[in-house]
């Protein structure tokens, strides 16, 4: 991914991960309860099987809708 799409989509990362703080269900292994913005990083790296800074462009559109509908879904 191409520097600028990186940036846009670290954007949205940090704004999907600020509005799921404290809205993601309770897990036993984190008491103190779930880091948003690595739920997000790391549900995107299990979707797409790499990190959001290596998927392809052409895929951007694509990242962003399922960013979406994590938000819509925690």
């Amino acid at each position: 991914m191409n520097k600028k799409n990186k940036k846009i989509l670290w954007q949205i990362i940090q704004e999907a991960g600020r509005y799921l703080q404290g809205k993601l269900p309770e897990y036993p292994h984190h008491p103190n309860g779930r880091n948003a913005y690595a739920h997000i990083a790391l549900s995107i790296k299990k979707k797409f099987k790499v990190s959001y800074k290596d998927i392809d462009d052409e895929k951007l559109n694509e990242v962003i809708k399922y960013i979406n509908y994590l938000k819509d879904n925690p």
